[in-house]
């Protein structure tokens, strides 16, 4: 037996008790003639004492030897701590060592493992064994597990069954590119890894399961940001006999029970947007709804002065921040660079004060009188001793602009409190989203989600106002989840297939088998998937994702620790059919 107990279980009713421990050292303070030892297992760290008057000569020496992170075995009696740390659950007490083991020793770790430590991320994630050593690591992964754990209680009791579906599939030319496979057995042939389970869950309707979940491991070879991944992990659902308000209601009961079992919050709004209200009010799919600053369309009170720069723009449109006129004329002047920034693109940025004694002070003085200023204010919702940042130009570059402005202020006024949730459903998205490059239409989530009700017909003569039977779930500003209807008649999925562009044999051959299946009785159906990682990332209080992912890539999508991806030798390219042709 390693252990009686953990290093994070011992209390002051253990005194006079003899315990086992097993675990890494912490640190070791030696004062010559007693030494202390922090022993730290995942559960805790409990303090070992050495005293020359109590302890061998021999386990002196052996315990001066001991250096951070060996991994060491002790058998003691538990005693009362003079000096006791009431930060330390195990505070009260220590263990007077009679015996030790060094089981392993070990090298000096390249950077403190402790809460506070001194190594940055690049040498952290190459050492990434010795990182999750760490608490706040540690308890992030430990913070996973008990998500999953209730994710999988609620959709257990509302009579889902986890089914596991293939990693080994075909790739398909929808979507972000896949992580291909070549087949030995099957020469010059590939399989991919799958970006979703879709079609296979949907399969599983027709095959009667009525009630899907699994939490599985999806694969997007695409260009990555701090919260993307090229493998992440999904809570994958699907429903059949189902119509849109089901479905809304069973996730909305998850996230609110994720909530209440994981942070002890009770939410008691849950409001649906159109998503064309959401990209009006706030200038994208996935709002912030913690806060206000919501968008006012200044066309109609801009655009009858001699401004030229107004009155050329689809649109004008501002937000009021709130207490903003307390920012000098230099932190206007730094909003606008930001705004300017490439990454943001906007060319420039009027403002207006609001002043106390309610008159107004704007940038563009020369063209607009307090009138037109008030008028400003009352559509943007502003009040005194607020700021109205207006932006203008293209309508849909001129949201986003305002979008990413919103949200960089909300940050600086510390309006995106982590502690505070603000769950949203957007609904009513298009069906189709136009490709300004080609000219042709794809699907806005995938080619297997229903057009609304009623909305089919409008496919051949006005395919850009189709609406989908589709929902996103939105958590606090970032899209945790998303799903749809799904088509289940051959001929709609047929016909729109044919919209995005395939031929009846490019149908056949990507998706010949669903349809076929769809023959054989499919039932109305839909579902929904949670991206994992940020859904828990955000119930922890972050928004990047790393520190939840136990062996995280970076972000060019290596894993630095193993050296991944990597070559193979010519053996395995020889076996696999494959020839390299890499320029030097």
């Amino acid at each position: 037996m390693y252990r009686s107990h953990s290093c994070g279980q011992l209390r002051a009713s253990h005194i006079n008790t003899e315990v086992t421990l097993a675990g890494w050292v912490q640190k070791s303070r030696d004062k010559g003639f007693m030494i202390w030892v922090d022993l730290r297992d995942r559960y805790g760290i409990t303090q070992l004492i050495f005293d020359e008057d109590r302890t061998p000569a021999t386990m002196m020496e052996k315990a001066k030897s001991l250096g951070r992170e060996f991994v060491i075995q002790v058998t003691g009696t538990v005693i009362e701590r003079e000096s006791k740390n009431a930060k330390m659950p195990t505070g009260d007490v220590e263990v007077l060592v009679s015996d030790l083991k060094i089981l392993n020793d070990a090298k000096l770790p390249p950077f403190t493992i402790e809460d506070e430590t001194d190594g940055g991320e690049d040498i952290r994630m190459k050492y990434r064994y010795l990182d999750i050593r760490r608490n706040p690591v540690k308890d992030s992964l430990i913070f996973r597990h008990k998500v999953t754990m209730e994710v999988r209680k609620y959709l257990s009791d509302q009579e889902f069954i986890e089914v596991e579906t293939p990693y080994l599939i075909k790739s398909t030319p929808e979507g972000a590119r896949d992580f291909v496979v070549p087949s030995r057995m099957n020469e010059g042939q590939f399989y991919a890894l799958p970006q979703s389970p879709q079609t296979f869950k949907q399969l599983l309707m027709v095959g009667g399961m009525d009630k899907y979940f699994q939490i599985v491991k999806c694969f997007r070879d695409e260009d990555l940001r701090a919260d993307r991944q090229p493998e992440f992990t999904q809570i994958d659902c699907e429903m059949a006999f189902v119509e849109q308000e089901d479905i809304l209601n069973i996730f909305e009961g998850l996230t609110l029970h994720l909530l209440k079992e994981i942070n002890g919050v009770e939410v008691d709004k849950f409001p649906r947007m159109l998503f064309d209200d959401a990209m009006r009010l706030y200038g994208n799919d996935k709002p912030d709804i913690r806060f206000g600053m919501e968008f006012g369309e200044l066309n109609a009170v801009t655009q009858h002065k001699d401004f030229g720069i107004f009155n050329n723009s689809e649109l004008v449109v501002g937000i009021a921040v709130p207490g903003g006129n307390s920012y000098t004329r230099k932190q206007i002047d730094n909003l606008i660079k930001w705004v300017k920034r490439p990454q943001v693109g906007a060319l420039g940025m009027v403002y207006c004060r609001v002043n106390e004694d309610g008159t107004f002070k704007s940038s563009v003085d020369k063209f607009y009188d307090q009138e037109d200023l008030a008028k400003w204010a009352e559509v943007t919702g502003a009040k005194a001793g607020d700021l109205i940042c207006i932006l203008s130009g293209e309508t849909n570059k001129v949201r986003t602009q305002l979008s990413a402005l919103r949200m960089h202020l909300a940050e600086e006024l510390g309006l995106r409190k982590p502690n505070e949730f603000a769950p949203l459903w957007v609904i009513d998205f298009p069906l189709l989203e136009l490709d300004e490059e080609t000219g042709h239409y794809h699907a806005m989530h995938h080619p297997f989600t229903s057009p609304k009700p009623g909305q089919l017909e409008l496919l051949d003569s006005k395919p850009g106002e189709v609406k989908a039977n589709a929902y996103d779930l939105v958590l606090n500003g970032n899209e945790i989840g998303g799903g749809s209807i799904r088509i289940h008649d051959k001929q709609i999925q047929a016909t729109m297939l044919k919209h995005l562009g395939f031929s009846d044999e490019e149908a056949k051959a990507q998706f010949g088998f669903l349809m076929d299946a769809f023959e054989y009785g499919a039932p109305p159906h839909g579902g929904l998937a949670f991206g994992l990682d940020r859904l828990v990332a955000i119930l922890g209080g972050q928004e990047t994702i790393r520190d939840f992912i136990a062996f995280p890539k970076n972000n060019s999508g290596r894993d630095v620790m193993i050296d991944a991806p990597a070559f193979i030798d010519d053996e395995q390219l020889k076996e696999l059919n494959l020839k390299l042709d890499i320029q030097e």
